[in-house]
């Protein structure tokens, strides 16, 4: 391939992850701002302690990734939850103690993003509005 088609073709690499990168810093600002608006902030169904909003992203699911949700503060987290059960103490401690919810960042790629941020950015504006009628 001559060195100038080699150029060209990387050329429009570039600004292609370039607008993509644009497209991912706003959504990110929306969905700050759009969270912020959800007052109170709806809880993880089934989580004693967590607030969080399941978002699924048709095309951008991975094998690697688990629950992604979205959480109070507009960004999204994994999130992970179990009990912590110590064979020694099961009979003497109270279960809702020993419960783990942690929301891990993610850290991911802007066509990955960009593809959960809308899809939780659509839940977001859908509770906003059926607030509104309510």
């Amino acid at each position: 391939m001559p060195e100038e088609t080699r150029s060209s073709a990387l050329r429009y690499k570039s600004e292609a992850d370039a607008a993509l990168d644009r497209a991912a810093d706003r959504l990110r600002d929306v969905l700050k701002e759009a969270a912020s608006r959800l007052d109170p902030f709806p809880p993880f169904p089934s989580a004693f302690f967590s607030y969080g909003i399941e978002i699924d992203a048709p095309g951008a699911e991975s094998p690697d990734r688990g629950c992604v949700v979205l959480a109070p503060d507009g960004e999204l987290y994994e999130m992970k939850m179990g009990q912590d059960v110590p064979t020694f103490e099961f009979e003497m401690t109270d279960p809702v103690a020993l419960r783990q919810e942690e929301l891990k960042p993610l850290d991911l790629h802007p066509r990955d993003y960009v593809v959960y941020a809308y899809s939780a950015l659509v839940k977001v504006v859908d509770l906003l509005l059926e607030r509104q009628t309510s």
